[in-house]
């Protein structure tokens, strides 16, 4: 069987991943289901998703404990699977953690799955972080550095100067040739 497409959006809290995926999946003449981080951590149960129980999934300092490791291997494991049965996947990701990159990159590096760096200035993410109401204000600030410190994209769209469906339309013409990134990080 074919494995299906894999769509890894990365970028920081409030990037605009979410409208990018939205403007996916109505573009796509194929149906691509959401597999992402954000889906994955409400499945947690209701306790980890308060301090102190947060702090053991994605860490105080950037590195998650071992629930959180736990969690993105079986993100990672997940979207490789929906992959592997044929269907085409979005996941969005937030790689603040220096081990999540190898890892991701290990899981898509043998399937037709394209890295895509969502990017935004800094100023933007802090704005809209406080119209949305529905983040933890400085989280989009203590991932800025972060979440793209690998540098290693097979396209990057900047959602301060394109619309979602710009970005949307950018990402499927590079689904014309070939995905690399992840390749590449593996390789390193």
């Amino acid at each position: 069987m074919k494995p299906g497409t894999v769509i890894v959006l990365n970028g920081t809290s409030s990037s605009g991943k979410t409208s990018i995926i939205r403007a996916l999946q109505d573009s796509l003449d194929e149906p691509f289901l959401e597999a992402g981080i954000d889906k994955f951590i409400w499945m947690m149960p209701r306790r980890y998703l308060e301090r102190p129980l947060w702090d053991d999934v994605l860490g105080l300092a950037h590195t998650a404990g071992a629930a959180g490791q736990q969690l993105v291997r079986t993100m990672h494991t997940a979207v490789a699977a929906i992959s592997r049965s044929g269907s085409h996947v979005i996941a969005d990701h937030v790689l603040v953690d220096p081990r999540w990159l190898p890892a991701c990159a290990a899981a898509f590096a043998d399937l037709p799955a394209y890295f895509i760096g969502v990017r935004c200035p800094l100023e933007v993410l802090e704005a809209r972080e406080t119209m949305r109401r529905d983040r933890t204000l400085g989280q989009a600030k203590a991932q800025f550095h972060l979440v793209h410190a690998h540098a290693v994209y097979d396209l990057e769209v900047d959602t301060a100067l394109l619309t979602p469906q710009q970005c949307a339309a950018q990402i499927i013409t590079r689904l014309v040739d070939p995905p690399w990134a992840f390749k590449r990080l593996t390789a390193v």
